[in-house]
């Protein structure tokens, strides 16, 4: 199981290292994920036309697919990012925001397995479930309450091993797993689901540490995982009952702010 001064150790290498994040997101949470990404200390690019993605990805740590909204021009993009990134052996993370939900969704969730080795897979069960073949009840891009489940953990470890990557479902507890080892993280609070983009900002997250350890992605997912949790503790406490707005920007200085010793006190983590 990963320790504390590892998850330090990764923290510090992200802001020693700045790694450069390419994103092909949706635009609902651009902002937030670029904001993010600089906030734990990494530097973000936003980059989808077709045109240069896959010149953007080459040069870049670590590439971030999310399909919060969809368009033809951009699925293909991301194929060229992709590619290129598998290339140059650049870290994937893929966000299956809503797949289940739509035909488009999908197609292009399909596509993106088939044709890109990814790195990481971070989504909520519903997502989760759709793409290990399972039944689920997809509430748009939120996880429904009819695939909660306690079975996450072999779900996490069964799909880990089929795509060969690392699979994290995050919820109100976080199962991440390699497929050889499986750890739960309960960091986190409900209200983080009253705002958009929690989870493209962790996945951003997510790019961040994998970006600046690409030799370590499991421990990076965990890393990056525990971090927005401990961040959504933090924001509640400075700014949770003052409304979602000013919870939101606390969130982002709770990240830019999160050290060591913040982590060595809050993380929660188990083996499972």
């Amino acid at each position: 199981m990963i320790k504390n001064t590892e998850l330090m150790q990764l923290l510090e290498l992200v802001r020693n290292k700045k790694p450069l994040i390419h994103h092909i997101t949706n635009y609902v949470t651009v902002n937030d994920c670029a904001n993010i990404t600089l906030a734990i200390g990494a530097s973000p690019i936003m980059a989808d036309a077709i045109e240069e993605a896959g010149d953007i990805a080459a040069i870049s740590s670590a590439l971030v697919l999310n399909i919060g909204t969809l368009n033809p021009r951009t699925i293909e993009s991301m194929i060229e990012a992709g590619k290129s990134a598998n290339k140059n052996g650049v870290p994937v993370v893929f966000d299956p925001v809503g797949a289940g939900a739509s035909k488009l969704r999908n197609d292009a969730t399909t596509r993106i397995l088939n044709e890109i080795k990814i790195s990481a897979l971070r989504g909520n069960i519903s997502e989760i479930r759709y793409i290990s073949g399972l039944a689920s009840n997809t509430k748009g891009v939120d996880a429904s309450v009819d695939d909660m489940s306690d079975d996450a953990n072999t779900i996490a470890s069964d799909l880990s091993l089929k795509l060969r990557c690392v699979v994290a479902i995050t919820g109100a507890v976080d199962t991440i797993s390699d497929g050889s080892h499986t750890v739960s993280v309960r960091n986190g609070h409900p209200m983080m689901s009253s705002i958009t983009g929690t989870g493209c900002m962790c996945s951003s997250l997510v790019g961040s540490f994998c970006g600046a350890a690409p030799e370590s992605i499991f421990n990076g997912v965990i890393a990056a995982i525990i971090c927005m949790g401990i961040a959504g503790e933090i924001a509640f406490e400075k700014a949770g009952l003052v409304g979602n707005g000013s919870f939101h920007m606390a969130l982002l200085d709770a990240i830019s702010k999160i050290d060591a010793n913040t982590i060595s006190g809050r993380a929660k983590v188990d083996e499972a």
